[in-house]
């Protein structure tokens, strides 16, 4: 699933408009830049794409009292949005190596009911541990890597990190269970993205008026 979209239409949902600079700024404030593919280039790639496919909506703004050109910011649509928490949904269940599936989903889990989180991570538990399964129909992990030669420690790895996810997957259903977190429907929620003109401390400076997206 495409990480890049997922992240830069949470942005713009939790904005209601966002400019190209906005967006790239969150994403670098989430520390998105160091575990995912949004890079500069891909977000304002992703935002251009996404006005094309109807699930953001591009809007000319005026141009900059410094004598920039106008900048362009966007809304998500009622597609957009569709599409938003259906990748939002598939993040947090499936079964994924890659960490920047899931890191996003949890990034943006709070914007759905406590409950039908509860029910992802339960699905997403469930099929860590078939998974897990599957790999030791043919590995037994009691007896040690070394059963299959050296190739014996990619299975241990595989074995070790469904142990490890499904592990942190059930402390993540606890604490979410005890009230942890504010979810959608339970009051204010949490702001995760920066106000327009908010420095961000971990990000690169905005650039000049003509080099805005």
């Amino acid at each position: 699933m495409s990480v890049i979209r997922l992240l830069v239409l949470g942005a713009v949902r939790q904005h209601g408009r966002a400019h190209g600079y906005q967006v790239r700024s969150d994403l670098e404030y989430w520390g998105a830049h160091e575990w995912s593919n949004a890079k500069p280039g891909s977000i304002y790639h992703a935002l251009k794409q996404m006005a094309k496919q109807g699930l953001l909506l591009a809007h000319e703004t005026a141009p900059s009292t410094a004598g920039g050109p106008p900048r362009t910011e966007y809304e998500i649509t009622e597609a957009g949005t569709r599409e938003y928490f259906a990748l939002l949904r598939r993040s947090l269940t499936a079964y994924d190596q890659k960490p920047d599936v899931l890191s996003a989903g949890l990034g943006c889990m709070v914007d759905l009911p406590r409950a039908e989180v509860l029910e992802l991570l339960q699905e997403r538990l469930r099929a860590t541990e078939a998974w897990r399964k599957t790999v030791t129909e043919y590995y037994t992990p009691e007896e040690g890597p070394q059963q299959l030669g050296h190739i014996g420690e990619i299975m241990h790895f595989w074995v070790d990190s469904a142990d490890t996810g499904a592990r942190w997957t059930r402390g993540l259903i606890e604490r979410v269970r005890a009230g942890a977190y504010t979810f959608a429907g339970e009051g204010e929620p949490f702001v995760g993205v920066l106000r327009d003109g908010e420095r961000n401390p971990y990000g690169t400076p905005e650039p000049h008026p003509g080099d805005r997206h």
